[in-house]
């Protein structure tokens, strides 16, 4: 535990290569124990910004703080409790996943070979790999080889995990199995900072985010907060003048969405703001005799919320 409250902490990181700034004076914070989301379209800063916090690469300006300490000058402190997946482990295809994560392990300064063995299976065990443990790496699948390399992150207790673009090229069941790991990665108390340009896929994940733009910090904090307080409030009912007014008397100005019609029924949408209860306003509409055929309440997405912040589309798919 930091004594700020955060596992990562940066202040005017800038990163230059020549003339063109990868990263321009970035403020992170990211929360200890949460599943951070740093999100950004290919191209934004966000894997310069990791090899700064991994001392792979030196900052042009700034500091950087991570688990308390100031990197990179305690590097030899910190990076023994942080495990990291930064553009992929480079595995031996023709040996097998033990193999390989056993030639890892005797790579980190202070294990032990006494127990190198027990370390490896826990870390396959954790990813869900033991029974491919002999197998050879090169008949893994994509998000196979995903897990082997976070498993190469878990060889250590960890206070920090970081991954970059870890369900980059996964089908649907391989991103379901690196989202259930980090799940539970998290919930064993490990600070997990993922890396993606995938907003839909953060937002099923993580607590907080961050949003990065060509080098530069849009916003951040908790989903809720990044979303915003006002959600859509959407009501279809046959009684709309009346349910105009109700919601009107409850602090909502409500407009009738003439063009689109439900059964015998139209639909009123209002904005609904954080401190008002959707099931109040139900409540309200049912005691004066409103007919509702159906009730919606539509938060924005992280999506909207880059779109609203930045004027832009954001690849979400790729």
């Amino acid at each position: 535990m930091t004594t700020s409250g955060l596992a990562v902490e940066t202040r005017g990181l800038t990163k230059r290569f020549g003339r063109h700034e990868a990263v321009s004076s970035l403020d992170l914070d990211v929360p200890t124990g949460s599943v951070f989301g740093f999100l950004g379209p290919n191209g934004s800063g966000k894997t310069t910004t990791i090899r700064m916090l991994l001392a792979l690469a030196a900052p042009t300006a700034g500091t950087i703080s991570v688990l308390g300490s100031e990197m990179p000058s305690r590097s030899a402190d910190v990076l023994p409790r942080v495990g990291a997946l930064v553009e992929g482990p480079g595995f031996y295809p023709f040996l097998s996943g033990e193999a390989n994560l056993t030639r890892f392990d005797a790579a980190e300064p202070g294990t032990s070979s006494r127990t190198r063995e027990g370390r490896v299976a826990d870390a396959l065990a954790r990813v869900g790999l033991p029974a491919a443990a002999r197998k050879k790496v090169g008949s893994y699948s994509l998000g196979m080889k995903q897990r082997l390399g976070i498993a190469v992150a878990l060889l250590s207790p960890r206070d920090l995990i970081v991954l970059d673009e870890p369900t980059n090229g996964l089908d649907p069941q391989g991103t379901r199995e690196v989202r259930a790991l980090i799940r539970g990665l998290n919930a064993d108390g490990t600070t997990v900072l993922v890396s993606s340009h995938l907003l839909a896929e953060i937002e099923q994940l993580c607590s907080h985010a961050a949003i990065m733009r060509t080098g530069r910090l849009v916003a951040q904090g908790g989903l809720d907060e990044l979303r915003g307080t006002t959600a859509a409030f959407e009501l279809e009912t046959p009684d709309a003048e009346r349910a105009v007014g109700v919601l009107a008397r409850h602090g909502l100005a409500a407009l009738v969405t003439d063009d689109v019609h439900v059964g015998d029924g139209r639909r009123v949408d209002a904005a609904l703001p954080g401190d008002v209860l959707s099931e109040d306003l139900v409540s309200a509409l049912v005691a004066a005799d409103v007919r509702v055929r159906g009730v919606a309440v539509r938060r924005p997405s992280l999506e909207e919320c880059f779109v609203e912040l930045t004027g832009e589309g954001f690849d979400v798919e790729r």
